[in-house]
């Protein structure tokens, strides 16, 4: 398994593609690993360069001590691709990856080429929903909360009767470091990214899905109507959509990664 050891983290990553593609940097969602992007593997890896990595925390990747901070995960993004001598690349972050999405657009433009932002928000939730998480997860670990978050990834139906797909999310998600996770928790919950939207100016596709409660359509408006020129998307799934809607999905990242949306 690769390693990139960058300033105060060693982060675990894995590279499909050819070398000499367009560089593609995949950015998972809170409490899952890079896994979750083998729904669109196949269609990604014979067109670009594809960098999956375990965000700080989750995974593969070292559990530093937190609080951590969206800046501080978006650096993180940032140490990879000078540690793979990557001086831009396209971006796609889903739910927590978006938010880091975000953070790049506004503050590291010149790192990204084109920017999908999927099932996130500029702002999510409150103080109170992310404490009383972070509570529960320190007190029963990621299992604790395992039930409410599946219910908010997929269908009720989906949960109940899992694919295998969503029984390796399930099991991925329960053995998710307690200290990365409320670390991570805590990044998002301090996460206010409204009042800097405008800035970013790189072609951007924002993805959103007409059952995900998390991440709401509402939210996805936003920031499309922030973020200049943006394209919008909206696939039949709740948060996580890059599973649920997966053919749906990758049409679309790939249709908009290759200028054609």
């Amino acid at each position: 398994m690769p390693f990139a050891q960058l300033s105060d983290v060693r982060l675990h990553y894995r590279i499909d593609g050819d070398a000499s593609a367009r560089p593609l940097l995949l950015s998972n969602s809170l409490g899952t690993s890079l896994e979750m992007w083998e729904p669109q593997m196949p269609a990604l890896a014979g067109r670009f360069r594809v960098i999956r990595y375990d965000s700080r925390g989750h995974g593969g990747s070292e559990v530093t001590r937190g609080p951590y901070t969206i800046a501080m995960l978006a650096n993180d993004a940032v140490g990879l691709l000078d540690a793979l001598a990557i001086p831009s690349a396209h971006f796609c972050g889903l739910s927590m990856g978006g938010m880091i999405g975000m953070w790049l657009g506004v503050n590291a433009p010149d790192r990204v080429d084109r920017l999908v932002l999927a099932n996130t928000g500029a702002k999510i939730g409150t103080a109170d929903v992310w404490n009383a998480r972070i509570d529960a997860v320190r007190k029963g670990g990621t299992a604790a909360v395992a039930p409410a978050v599946l219910a908010r990834w997929f269908s009720h139906q989906e949960v109940e009767q899992p694919t295998p797909m969503i029984a390796k999310l399930r099991a991925t998600f329960e053995a998710t470091s307690r200290e990365g996770y409320v670390a991570s928790c805590a990044a998002v919950r301090d996460m206010d990214q409204r009042g800097t939207l405008h800035r970013i100016r790189v072609p951007t596709l924002v993805i959103a899905g007409t059952e995900d409660n998390v991440t709401t359509r509402e939210d996805a408006r936003f920031i499309v109507d922030e973020v200049r020129n943006a394209r919008y998307v909206e696939l039949q799934a709740a948060h996580l959509s890059n599973i649920r809607a997966a053919g749906e999905f990758t049409h679309a990242l790939v249709q908009f990664l290759t200028g054609r949306l």
